[in-house]
């Protein structure tokens, strides 16, 4: 750092005192000739700030005046950030990216066959266990090649972006709010929820059109383009594209299913979220601390405080809203197939296609339907390939908490 004092110190003198306007009433007392035993009682550094060199009892301020730093020695040293802080950085977004990955492509499989599970009515086998499920998969990858369980996952994206860039525009051009503030009241929460309804009404085509292309058989497949969800979608809602059957139900049947199954999905993981989050804060902070609190187990487990509880309460609140709501979500999908054409894998086996021809009228005829025909367990079909999701998912969090945990105790060594 380098030296505050002033250059030159003339007393009170610098200040004007040798000015008649200041002297009124008593004589001005000039320090220009006077000894140096005089001026070393005037202390000239800045206050006590920390790394300043400041002068304490008995000291006396030095003869000599500090070197003045380099150009470009307080950039360089501003610009030097430590390796733990640098490794914080890129383990958070390597942390949050792995997550990414882990919902929507290396689970894309998972939701592709539970997809195709659920609005297969022809299936005997409901796959409730992760190991029929897996057995299947394989046998269907085995037939049809890698591409068979990766299918449809551009579109995905796109009804992601849909969503998003739908519901910003909404908040920017209506008064709904767009997130909640901590000081909320139930007018804001009912502007909120209004507000997700008008998202999924609005990227509804746009999710029929993924939901077909997730679902139909790679066999009689063609190579659909990121953007044909897109002219799927307008197609829908304009009349025209592929041709679809007289079983297909109109856009506004699907309305209510589909706003009812996204708000209860929004409302029940954004409430599995926040409490997860505050008892794994409440739990950290209520921890027992070691006795020194540099200690390397501190520095490694406050790192990783810092991203794991936001990650397990997300992971935690989509697991409970995709298992409670399952048995909508079967209803959902059935409905917004019904009338497309669509031909699916079979689901018991593997190595066949099979057509969709159902005829419900409705949401509660869909439901009474599947009670009386396939019975209770036929909201569940596909249930154990959420498991395997799930499982995949919680793997992946392990094993990169273990390796950010591993390279923060080799930074503090």
């Amino acid at each position: 750092m380098t030296s505050r004092r002033l250059d030159s110190f003339e007393g009170l003198g610098y200040r004007g005192r040798e000015d008649p306007s200041f002297s009124g009433g008593y004589s001005g007392r000039s320090f220009n000739n006077s000894s140096s035993s005089d001026l070393q009682h005037w202390v000239t550094t800045p206050p006590d700030i920390p790394g300043s060199r400041n002068l304490h009892f008995d000291d006396r301020t030095p003869q000599f005046e500090t070197a003045p730093a380099p150009p470009g020695a307080a950039d360089e040293a501003q610009s030097a950030t430590p390796p733990s802080e640098q490794l914080n950085r890129f383990a958070g977004f390597g942390i949050g990216l792995a997550s990414l990955f882990t919902e929507n492509v290396l689970a894309h499989p998972c939701i592709v066959f539970r997809r195709q599970c659920q609005v297969n009515y022809h299936a005997r086998c409901y796959h409730l266990s992760p190991l029929t499920a897996i057995s299947v998969m394989y046998n269907v990858t085995k037939t049809q090649g890698p591409k068979a369980l990766w299918k449809g996952m551009g579109s995905t994206f796109v009804v992601q972006g849909v969503t998003l860039g739908t519901e910003g525009i909404i908040s920017e051009c209506t008064p709904l709010p767009r997130e909640l503030s901590h000081k909320w009241n139930p007018k804001q929460v009912v502007g909120h929820l209004v507000l997700k309804g008008l998202t999924y009404v609005v990227a509804m085509p746009f999710y029929s059109a993924s939901l077909i292309e997730t679902v139909q058989s790679e066999i009689i497949r063609d190579n659909p383009g990121i953007l044909d969800c897109v002219k799927e979608g307008i197609g829908r809602v304009m009349g025209m594209g592929v041709t679809h059957s007289k079983r297909l139900l109109p856009l506004w049947n699907l309305v209510f299913p589909t706003v009812l199954h996204g708000v209860l999905h929004y409302v029940i993981s954004s409430s599995v979220q926040r409490l997860v989050l505050y008892l794994l804060r409440r739990r950290n902070n209520g921890s027992p601390k070691h006795s020194s609190p540099d200690s390397q187990t501190d520095a490694v487990q406050s790192m990783l405080d810092a991203y794991f509880p936001e990650l397990m309460a997300s992971f935690a609140a989509s697991l409970c809203a995709d298992v409670l709501l399952f048995p909508l979500e079967t209803v959902l999908h059935r409905l917004h197939i019904q009338g497309t054409r669509t031909i699916i894998d079979n689901t018991d086996l593997g190595f066949e296609v099979l057509p969709i021809n159902t005829q419900y009228e409705g949401m509660r005829d869909c439901i009474n339907a599947i009670r009386r025909e396939e019975g209770t367990m036929g909201f569940y079909k596909g249930f154990g390939s959420i498991v395997v999701q799930y499982s995949l998912h919680a793997a992946v969090l392990q094993i990169t908490k273990m390796i950010y945990s591993t390279l923060l105790r080799n930074t503090y060594k």
